[in-house]
């Protein structure tokens, strides 16, 4: 059977699976009578642990030899109950995970509950080590872990109890990783992390975001596109704001961590700006970069959430012109400070959760329609569908070129999910 990873969440995970690919094959785990599966959990929401629990059932029911370990954020928060499931033959930390030795170290299975969850206190792990990755399985881009952790405290987030305190990875790590992958083919690199604008005061001479994104653009002129992952865009550095004003292959997608558009709310999540700093930080890049698209995630229902609140996360769709929007109806995850708030019903949540999701249709309908008859390029993932810059999903008619490729496209509408193009060669050659 070998060695399968089975991966829940965030695009960290994706970029950390690939490195826990490597790491268990060096450490001879598929050679394992049975194999092994290896689950890298997520503990964003109590339905990402809840569908890690019925993964990993279903993959014991099919494969009763084989060594099951789970690891991930839900295993660093919840290593207990998931040392509790028969199912389960080993539960080891987040930062184990990445380690070959960590699998060689392995026990004999069963021995003991002791034994079966190695989890280490995570708050005690200083530094993000830079993990080489010289592709990223059956994917068109390439991610770039710069950075790990969190040192804020929201109200209703669980991720620093599984990932820990803040850390970045050295510049000249990064720079030559992605010098890697572009060598390697890779045509667009995310930058991803927990709290990716955090990025740098723990590294000699404290370099920001914008240093870091300047650097890499500088040297290695052979990536096409650089592109970050979420955003908080008040920290957003100087650097920053003027790679985006003047790099082109800096992507024109910034994906805002919002969370909500009330500033009552804001503060009882503990979040640091205000609904009219988010306004603000959108108004500015678009004048810096008039192409730009913006993408958000807004959680419904959050406790004591009125109706007045929620109507200002509506509108603040329409006021930082929002076109890719994560809605995420509230669920309390034991151990924060929001679980023990009073509470919205379930229904509302759930009503809010569906007006908010069809305003983020009409917003994205609203962003599809602005784009026809524009000049596209897009870099497909699969079957004739890719992105363009600033992330929008195309589908190219009759095109030949496989995923990786970066090929011009001429908008020509949309379907209602995506947009659809015609390749601009072929019109030109028509």
């Amino acid at each position: 059977m070998g060695i399968d990873i089975v991966t829940f969440g965030c695009r960290l995970n994706t970029y950390e699976s690939e490195v826990m690919r490597r790491e268990t094959e060096a450490a001879g785990l598929g050679e394992l009578d049975g194999g092994a599966i290896v689950f890298n959990t997520c503990a964003v929401t109590g339905e990402a642990v809840r569908q890690a629990r019925q993964a990993i059932r279903k993959a014991r029911r099919e494969n009763p030899d084989a060594r099951i370990i789970v690891t991930g954020c839900a295993a660093q928060t919840e290593p207990a109950s998931f040392g509790g499931m028969d199912e389960v033959d080993l539960v080891i930390g987040n930062d184990d995970k990445l380690k070959a030795q960590s699998y060689r170290a392995l026990p004999e299975f069963g021995i003991n509950q002791f034994e079966k969850v190695r989890v280490n206190d995570i708050f005690e792990v200083t530094e993000t080590a830079s993990h080489m990755v010289d592709a990223i399985e059956g994917r068109a881009r390439a991610f770039v872990q710069v950075q790990n952790g969190c040192d804020h405290r929201c109200t209703f987030c669980i991720i620093p109890y599984g990932r820990g305190n803040s850390r970045s990875v050295p510049m000249g790590a990064v720079v030559e990783q992605v010098k890697r992958l572009a060598g390697n083919g890779y045509r667009e690199v995310v930058l991803t992390g927990v709290d990716l604008t955090s990025y740098g005061p723990d590294l000699p001479g404290s370099p920001k975001l914008g240093k870091l994104v300047r650097t890499i653009l500088r040297q290695v002129p052979d990536l096409d596109r650089l592109r970050l992952s979420s955003i908080d865009s008040i920290e957003a550095d100087d650097d920053l704001m003027d790679a985006i004003a003047t790099e082109q292959r800096l992507m024109p997608h910034f994906h805002l961590s919002l969370q909500h558009g009330d500033n009552l709310i804001l503060k009882r999540m503990k979040r640091r700006h205000a609904r009219e700093d988010s306004i603000a930080f959108c108004e500015d890049v678009r004048r810096l970069r008039p192409d730009a698209a913006f993408g958000a995630d807004i959680i419904a229902g959050f406790p004591t959430e009125t109706e007045a609140h929620f109507e200002n996360s509506l509108r603040i769709v329409d006021e930082c012109g929002l076109a890719h929007i994560h809605v995420f109806p509230f669920s309390p995850r034991e151990g924060t400070p929001a679980a023990r708030m009073p509470q919205v019903a379930r229904e509302i949540v759930k009503q809010r959760a569906k007006r908010l999701r069809e305003k983020a249709d009409q917003a994205w309908t609203r962003h599809m329609r602005r784009l026809a008859g524009t000049r596209q390029d897009v870099l497909i993932e699969r079957d004739s569908i890719g992105r363009t810059a600033d992330f929008s999903l195309v589908s190219v008619a009759g095109l030949a070129a496989g995923p990786g490729n970066i090929v011009p496209v001429v908008i020509d509408g949309d379907d209602g999910a995506m947009l659809t193009a015609n390749p601009a060669f072929a019109l030109a050659a028509e």
